[in-house]
């Protein structure tokens, strides 16, 4: 049994042959739905999407007449992607996904139906000023959510954390259905005051290349003691007054800036985690680093961190399959 599974987000698109649950090809494209909402056309996502799922299916090279089934998941399923399915409300679990599961030909990706999975959100409420920390949504991170639930065998009640350029922080409830999310831009924020600010220079325009510990626990305590912007110009003192390496400087910022991920965690309305929550953390190898020893640190978690192994396959379409699954499409 072939799957291809298409990921579509803002700025990427990748694509995976699976063979069962075993990945056989794969290939990628920088084309997302912000070309479409730059330009107002979807053609450069349609390209991107059809190169990417070509250049997979060449380097799979499946046998002559071999039944693929295409699911697709992310921002392809927004208003600025190629199939706008709407969210379905939380709690979700892997049933309402399959069930909200939505079938459609897109002729120039192919000539088969591509099955989409639909994105969650938290409530189905009116939204205002005063409600609004509670409101979040996700297209994406729930099937990430279903395949590191798969392949670790997790028990909720559980976190699963996704930083990236929006970090993600997904409740999964005791039945290991997503009870609701919440998002940060902390991964923008980051680039944003790495590339474009003052502290460009103090960084010579560097992320943090591996984590150390010291510099970015001082970050983040500064942070939870003084405020995000404060520490944020504590690095260009640094610059000027200390003996710090690059590093240890894009450490002591990266910490500031997951600091505010670390206090949403654990204020968020969204979320109402329990101190006592298992923790599962995805990601790049220096932001899951970076985000363990964070937690470790802080007092308020007492429950379990597991990290997602480096060599984990993608979740994300391990995830597209076993929803596909409970749909009985494979």
């Amino acid at each position: 049994m072939y799957s291809v599974t298409i990921d579509t987000g803002t700025t990427n698109t990748r694509v995976f042959v699976w063979q069962d649950n075993r990945i056989i090809a794969e290939a990628s494209q920088a084309v997302g739905v912000r070309d479409t909402a730059i330009t107002g056309s979807k053609e450069t996502l349609t390209r991107g999407v059809q190169a990417a799922v070509q250049a997979a299916l060449a380097q799979a090279a499946l046998p002559p007449g071999a039944k693929v089934t295409y699911l697709s998941a992310g921002m392809i399923t927004s208003n600025v992607g190629l199939c706008e399915i709407p969210h379905v409300v939380a709690p979700a679990g892997i049933n309402e996904l399959a069930a909200g599961m939505v079938q459609q030909i897109i002729p120039e990706v192919s000539d088969q139906p591509i099955w989409f999975v639909p994105g969650i959100r938290n409530n189905d409420g009116a939204v205002a000023p005063e409600n609004v920390e509670k409101m979040d949504v996700m297209r994406g991170e729930e099937v990430e959510t279903i395949g590191a639930i798969a392949a670790l065998d997790i028990r909720g009640p559980a976190l699963i954390i996704q930083p990236g350029s929006h970090s993600k922080f997904i409740k999964v409830d005791a039945d290991n259905r997503i009870e609701g999310c919440v998002t940060t831009i902390a991964g923008e924020l980051l680039d944003v005051i790495t590339q474009r600010t003052i502290l460009a220079s103090s960084l010579k325009h560097q992320f943090a290349n591996e984590v150390e510990a010291k510099f970015l626990l001082q970050g983040a305590h500064d942070c939870a003691a003084v405020g995000l912007a404060r520490s944020c110009f504590s690095v260009r003192i640094l610059d000027m007054f200390a003996s710090l390496s690059d590093n240890q400087k894009a450490n002591y910022l990266l910490g500031a800036v997951l600091q505010t991920d670390i206090l949403a965690i654990k204020n968020s309305k969204a979320l109402n985690i329990s101190s006592d929550a298992t923790l599962v953390i995805c990601g790049k190898k220096i932001l899951k680093n970076a985000f363990e020893i964070l937690i470790k640190d802080d007092a308020f978690f007492t429950g379990d961190v597991v990290v997602i192994d480096d060599n984990q396959p993608s979740l994300s379409g391990l995830g597209a399959l076993e929803i596909a699954r409970v749909r009985k499409i494979i």
